[in-house]
């Protein structure tokens, strides 16, 4: 038997989920156990990294029906959104909102679906194109990309070069692996 479950979320402790609750109450009757919230929890946070969603998402089984009084209760970014109601659609769960008249069950909750999901691609590629943008600018400033090096290049090199070691047995004594090694000896080539 499906069951209608609810959920609301609230980003601020000085604010309520009861208004939610109200009026999700005045349209769709949820039990005492259906009610999932969370209280004081960014949009920004994943939705199923929220305590309260998660329980949400563990508890509802297929044919159930998901009520959000408004579609941004179930994140802030376009790609969450589109991944949290994918995750519920995956399990056979129907998720309404009610302020956009978002349901997936109907022709137009799939139409909504597609456009959101086109909105997510723009706003995945706007992502990369502003870091890509941040890249090339730290590059131009001349400030260095990645991870700082855990070992020095030069050194791993002499010490291969002194032994007489492999490069396999130079990876083992710098606890390193050999592309590493590799790498260090054609960098200390560069050098000399």
């Amino acid at each position: 038997m499906s069951a209608t479950i609810a959920y609301a979320r609230v980003s601020s402790d000085g604010q309520s989920v009861e208004a939610q609750r109200h009026s999700i109450n005045q349209r769709y009757n949820v039990s005492d156990d259906g009610w999932f919230t969370d209280e004081a929890t960014s949009g920004t946070t994943k939705a199923l990294h929220r305590k309260g969603f998660s329980a949400l998402f563990s508890y509802a089984r297929k044919g159930d029906i998901v009520v959000v009084s408004a579609i941004d209760r179930l994140g802030r970014s376009t790609i969450d959104v589109l991944e949290t109601v994918e995750a519920l659609k995956s399990k056979g769960i129907t998720v309404i909102s009610m302020r956009e008249g978002f349901d997936l069950s109907s022709p137009t909750g799939k139409l909504m679906l597609t456009l959101l999901a086109g909105v997510a691609e723009l706003e995945r590629e706007n992502i990369r194109a502003r870091q890509m943008a941040g890249i090339e600018k730290a590059k131009a400033d001349g400030r260095k990309l990645g991870a700082p090096k855990k070992h020095d290049d030069l050194a791993i090199a002499a010490w291969r070069k002194e032994t007489g070691s492999s490069i396999a047995a130079t990876a083992e004594h710098w606890k390193v692996s050999i592309a590493t090694v590799k790498r260090a000896c054609r960098t200390s080539q560069s050098v000399d």
